[in-house]
């Protein structure tokens, strides 16, 4: 868990780290969370001479941003939390509830990589593959809170099964997981990872050039799909993947312009918070509340 004490203007003005701890069961997590915000609280009061005036957090899995309630959370056994309910009674301010990859991606669009653009898609390639699409200063969660998975496109029909009932998912075959995977198989290596595979690539290792060259190829046409749908004039990329630097981005840079025909070619650049993202984000969804309460 990452927690952050965050001013009006996005500077982050104190930050911390805690254990999830989630083989203690989903109930621990959500007191931990709880009891993390209150110390964060406190610290603010102690070390800065004021309270914090509004809370965001973001979780992963499914969120029900409206009502503030944590659907599920798979790696953390949530169901149905009130998340939201349970923080404002522990700290008596309001608060607001997003969902992880839309909050980092809220934080990239309007004070990281895509500041000052009006459209942007930020793309993490971690486990797996998600998106935020920004539009005007504001993420689009879509009309049943499901936008921007674009992990889910199909690029390859007859590729790898997906845990989401689909073949050939983007997320199988360009995330950061997958590249693991595939190199582990390649180099004989089962301890062996994507970094180690960038490495590789870096010494021009054959056999690493083609892994990465495939899952490059995978991401430009999962990415192309996106673009033409979108329209984005700033494509955030970010995630242990894009560690590589330009060692993925100058590849997938050339593998988008080889496939767009119509399509406007975006600013394609890394992320620029790292895993401070999250912890930005929610500290702007509450300011943002704030500021919504202002004007109503």
């Amino acid at each position: 868990m990452k927690a952050a004490l965050v001013g009006t203007d996005g500077t982050l003005l104190h930050e911390a780290r805690r254990a999830t701890g989630r083989e203690r069961g989903a109930d621990a997590v959500v007191e931990t969370i709880l009891a993390f915000a209150a110390d964060l609280r406190a610290h603010g009061e102690e070390h800065l001479g004021e309270s914090a005036v509004a809370a965001g957090v973001a979780v992963p899995g499914i969120v029900d941003a409206e009502k503030g309630i944590a659907v599920y959370a798979a790696n953390l056994g949530w169901r149905d939390v009130p998340l939201r309910a349970l923080l404002g009674e522990r700290l008596g301010v309001a608060v607001a509830l997003g969902h992880d990859v839309r909050t980092g991606g809220l934080a990239e669009g309007r004070i990281g990589a895509g500041r000052g653009s009006d459209r942007f898609l930020f793309v993490p390639l971690g486990t797996g593959i998600a998106g935020a699409i920004g539009i005007a200063g504001a993420i689009e969660a879509g009309a049943h809170g499901d936008a921007g998975e674009i992990g889910h496109i199909v690029v390859r029909p007859d590729g790898p099964d997906c845990s989401c009932g689909q073949r050939g998912c983007l997320e199988t075959l360009a995330s950061a997981a997958a590249v693991t995977r595939a190199w582990a198989a390649a180099s004989g290596d089962p301890a062996a990872d994507a970094a180690d595979c960038a490495k590789a690539v870096e010494s021009g290792d054959p056999a690493a050039v083609r892994v990465w060259q495939d899952a490059v190829d995978a991401l430009a046409a999962g990415l192309v799909t996106a673009l033409t749908l979108l329209d984005p004039g700033t494509l955030i990329i970010g995630g242990g993947l894009a560690e590589a630097g330009e060692t993925l981005f100058t590849p997938l840079r050339a593998a988008v312009e080889e496939r767009v025909t119509f399509q406007k070619l975006p600013h394609i650049v890394p992320a620029a918070l790292g895993d401070t993202a999250g912890c930005l984000g929610a500290g702007l969804l509450a300011w943002d509340l704030l500021s919504t309460e202002v004007s109503a």
